[in-house]
Parts: structure tokens; sequence; C-alpha cells
């Protein structure tokens, strides 16, 4: 009879795959850092950012899909494609700022970042997410400025008809947010000890970089 301490070396692929499961949403959703009522806006803002993300690519793939059976069934293409799959692209772009920022997922040139000690690394990255949060913030405001000239041209979509700065009106969102991001990244590694990406996600390469 086996030992009730060791483990059940007969245990289901199902209970397996179960854990597999469980461990990889834990790393793909880390929580916020923020206390209280902040950490559940936060909370919601990222659940946000991922709903659109995941919408933005699901419509853009059906919206081109659509368009191939029209074109080879009915023998001509929607008129509208290319104008929606414009619009969707923005909107993916800048939401997904804010969201790689989140998850620590923007693309690092670390040669002199990982010869430094753990000091030398927490300095440079405060720094990093400070400038990187004052080029965003910087951003924002020159893209509102852009809108409004955009507005004032009166220009309209030739196949929908609506507005054109309406399909910009992301970018300044999406420039806030990441703003945000790397500002609150700069405060956490100001208060913790070990050197972190985002306010989640640990400074490192391996799999498990999310903070448990």
């Amino acid at each position: 009879m086996a030992d009730q301490g060791e483990p059940d070396p007969y245990e289901t692929s199902s209970s397996s795959a179960k854990r597999r499961q469980d461990r990889t949403e834990r790393e793909e959703e880390p929580p916020s850092a923020l206390p209280g009522f902040l950490g559940t806006i936060d909370t919601i803002i990222a659940r946000v950012e991922a709903l659109v993300l995941a919408a933005g690519v699901l419509l853009m793939a059906a919206n081109t899909i659509a368009n191939v059976v029209s074109r080879f069934v009915f023998q001509y293409g929607l008129y509208f494609t290319g104008e929606v799959n414009r619009i969707l692209i923005i909107l993916i772009t800048f939401a997904g700022l804010g969201y790689a920022a989140r998850m620590g997922r923007h693309i690092r040139m670390s040669a002199l970042f990982d010869v430094m000690n753990v000091p030398g690394r927490k300095g440079m990255m405060v720094f990093i997410a400070c400038v990187t949060s004052i080029v965003m913030f910087a951003l924002c405001y020159f893209s509102v400025g852009y809108i409004g000239q955009v507005q004032s041209s009166g220009r309209v979509l030739p196949a929908l008809q609506i507005p054109v700065y309406w399909i910009y009106l992301w970018a300044p969102v999406g420039f806030a947010i990441t703003g945000i991001q790397y500002a609150l990244t700069a405060v956490k590694n100001l208060t913790s000890r070990d050197v972190y990406l985002s306010t989640s996600v640990l400074e490192g390469y391996e799999k498990d970089e999310t903070e448990v």
C-alpha cells in the first residue's frame, strides 16, 4: 500500500492539466499591487483592456473572413472592410500599450542592465520607468492636440461616413494608461526590495516572473 504522504503515481492527467491551467492563469493575470479601492479600479482597467484587445482581434478576423467569403461567393467584397480593420488596428495598438506595460512585456534592451548588481538594476529600472512615464504623458498631450486638428478639418471616412477623429480617440487614453503604469512601476521599485518590470512582474527571464 502506498504511503499517504507520497504523491499518487496514478493521478489522472486531467487533474495535472487543471493545476497547470491554474498556474498559467496566475501568471497571465498578475494581481494589482495597489491597495484597497485603487487596487479594485486597477483590476477593472486591466480586465477592460484584456476584453478590448480580445474583442478587437476577433472582430478583425471575422471582418476579414466575411470579406473573403463575400468576394468569392457574391463576387464583390464588403466596401467597409478596410476602414473597419483600420479602426480596429488603431484600437488594438493603443489599448495594447497599457496592457503590455502592466504585464511587463515591452521589448527590453538589457545588455547593460543585466551586468549590474541588484541596486544598480533597481536604480536603472526606476529611471527607465520615470522617463518612459513622462514620454507617455507628453505623447498623450500631443495626441489630444492632433485629434483637435483632425476634428477641425471636418474629415470623414469615405465608406462609413464617420468623423476621422473618432478613430484616434483611444490614442490619448492608451498613452495616459501606459504613463500611469510606468509611474506605478517606479513607485513599486522604490518601495520594494526586488526589481520589478511592472507593479506585479518581477525582473527576470524565467517563465515564473510573476510575483506569487
